[in-house]
């Protein structure tokens, strides 16, 4: 998942380098303009849009694809061979489906007896954010801040919260949470790049835009 994001953003910033120079995009625009490719190319690879004119109808079946793509983002940052708990598999059958409130409801009960599940606290997280249409709420944002403090080593709770803030327009929250998971992120990790190249982007977007300044 995280190697798809990689590629969508290439494809954002081969967008972006077309219309500035071989379409001649007048300067005033560029922030727009890349504040939609990112936010829109990158929001696909979660969200997904097959209801939307010119995709395939299908009845429900955006908010299981989100389902399905919210679950399998989150299990790439754990070991698959270890066993996950019940209400953990319970919830993302659920959220699989695109029940987000019904597997929010599971982890919550789940997490009173595991407190310090780092993947629990990431689920609910997720999950509460993808009910609320991708907006951050303050229960995801708590959520997230669980599981930051049970391992500030993991990626996974700033790499998300920063994508959703960037999804729901949030910019400048997107863009500190992303230098604040960089600043914690060692020289060698595999997804360092893919950080660096967010907050590159999203400071090239403040930067051509006053208005968030």
């Amino acid at each position: 998942m995280i190697g798809a994001w990689m590629a969508i953003l290439a494809l954002a910033l081969v967008a972006f380098a077309i219309a500035s120079f071989a379409l001649r995009l007048p300067k005033e625009g560029y922030a727009v303009f890349g504040a939609v490719l990112l936010l829109g190319l990158v929001g696909y690879s979660w969200q997904g849009s097959p209801g939307y004119p010119g995709s395939p109808k299908q009845p429900v079946s955006e908010e299981q694809s989100s389902g399905e793509e919210m679950v399998e983002a989150r299990r790439q940052l754990f070991d698959p061979v270890r066993p996950k708990p019940d209400y953990l598999m319970l919830s993302d059958g659920f959220a699989r489906r695109g029940k987000f409130e019904d597997a929010a409801n599971l982890l919550r009960t789940g997490l009173r007896d595991n407190p310090d599940h780092l993947e629990g606290w990431l689920a609910l997280a997720m999950a509460l954010t993808a009910h609320a249409d991708g907006v951050v709420t303050p229960a995801s944002y708590y959520a997230y801040g669980k599981a930051r403090l049970i391992d500030p080593a993991n990626p996974g709770p700033d790499f998300f919260l920063g994508y959703s803030f960037a999804q729901s327009g949030e910019i400048i929250a997107a863009r500190d949470t992303y230098q604040r998971l960089l600043e914690n992120t060692p020289e060698d990790a595999p997804w360092r790049a893919e950080v660096e190249a967010r907050v590159a982007r999203l400071d090239q977007i403040i930067a051509n835009a006053p208005m968030l300044q």
